[in-house]
């Protein structure tokens, strides 16, 4: 899963996607021995996915029916567990001017080195907000979580981030307006906004902080009970970690390249039965609008790709969670590409796996909660519907 791998040609980039761009000769073999392509709507036609939702789509759940709060699945990848009650959000250190006005969103992204020291300084400076604990992580690079553990509270609310630069953090508010406890959930971000600022106010570039995903932990089925299937995930990034955690995934941690992910993959290739692999740089580099550093992000994983083939599993899946354009600068709505490799999945005798080929092929535009029931049956787990 190589995340925000989606893209579009623009005449600034030469009328190509950086997945055009790239070189690929370990895909291109892959797709001369025959693969299924097409293009995945990740919740529906128009609609931006967030990363969670993206995810959850792949892993077969209905985004639009099973609705996660970001904080909650950083925090399970962060190795926190997280009580009935508990509201987590995900947190951003960010650059703030002197009006309060949200100048870089990322604090530069600073080094995760310098997100451990503000959030052990936070950690001391900001242990309770009246009558609630809270307890804060640090994740990868500028990003970090905030638990709220006390009594009485519940989410979803809306975010502390104008999710561009150029203006202020906005107040948050309860998405069920009705709700007494979401009310009192929203009043103690506000509280904790007072208490935490002026702790690293002084701090550069990291002198503020954004919250958004602030819920509480739905109750999800489980993808074993589901599918039939034991499912491991391999990823860097605490944030997916969780995601994989929330639906029972097995996290086997350690690996940070994704050659090391395909090793590990190698390692535990009898103990699991279904791998999510997932694979962040192409969207980082989407997100920056770096044209050249996402194709070279593609660039390195092809050239890993042949440490997962040498034990080529049954049915074989490439696509993203989302598509993230460099023009865009950030997630958007086009369809993301996907290459499905299979004895049974026949071949739409195309030349390369790219956006323009995938327009092409045989799987059409489908919407991603289906993409494992066409792995299941590309794996003959299904019997026949009807008579």
């Amino acid at each position: 899963m190589l995340d925000g791998l989606g893209d579009i040609a623009t005449k600034e980039q030469g009328e190509q996607t950086p997945l055009e761009a790239a070189r690929t000769p370990n895909l291109d073999a892959l797709v001369a021995a025959g693969v299924a392509q097409g293009r995945m709507t990740p919740v529906a036609p128009g609609i931006t996915p967030g990363s969670g939702p993206g995810h959850l789509a792949l892993f077969g759940y209905d985004p639009l029916e099973f609705q996660v709060g970001r904080g909650v699945i950083e925090a399970l990848g962060l190795g926190l567990e997280l009580k009935a009650g508990d509201i987590a959000a995900r947190a951003n250190f960010c650059t703030l001017d002197g009006n309060g006005i949200v100048t870089d969103r990322r604090a530069g992204r600073i080094e995760t080195e310098v997100c451990e020291e503000l959030c052990h300084l936070l950690s001391r400076k900001v242990k309770k907000v009246g009558d609630t604990e809270v307890i804060i992580k640090a994740g990868k690079g500028h990003r970090f979580v905030v638990i709220f553990r006390g009594k009485g509270l519940e989410g979803p609310l809306t975010d502390a981030d104008p999710h561009r630069e150029g203006t202020r953090v906005p107040k948050v508010e309860p998405i069920n307006k009705k709700s007494v406890k979401a009310k009192k959930a929203a009043k103690l971000v506000a509280e904790f906004y007072k208490a935490a600022l002026p702790v690293i106010a002084r701090k550069k570039p990291a002198n503020g902080f954004l919250l958004r995903g602030i819920a509480h932990q739905p109750v999800i089925p489980l993808f074993e009970e589901r599918y039939k299937l034991k499912p491991a995930c391999i990823a860097v990034y605490p944030m997916y970690k969780g995601l994989a955690q929330l639906v029972g995934m097995t996290k086997l941690e350690g690996p940070q390249t994704i050659a090391e992910q395909f090793e590990r993959y190698l390692a535990e290739y009898d103990q699991h039965d279904f791998f999510f692999i997932h694979y962040k740089y192409t969207d980082m580099h989407g997100e920056d609008g770096n044209f050249d550093a996402k194709k070279k992000a593609i660039e390195d994983f092809d050239a890993a790709l042949p440490i997962l083939l040498r034990k080529k599993p049954d049915v074989l899946a490439i696509t993203g969670d989302h598509s993230t354009p460099c023009a865009v600068k950030g997630h958007s709505w086009h369809p993301q590409p996907v290459l499905l490799h299979s004895s049974l999945c026949g071949s739409d005798k195309l030349e390369r796996f790219t956006e323009t080929g995938a327009n092409l092929g045989s799987l059409g535009i489908f919407e991603a909660k289906y993409l494992i029931r066409l792995m299941q049956a590309n794996a003959k787990m299904f019997d026949k519907f009807g008579a």
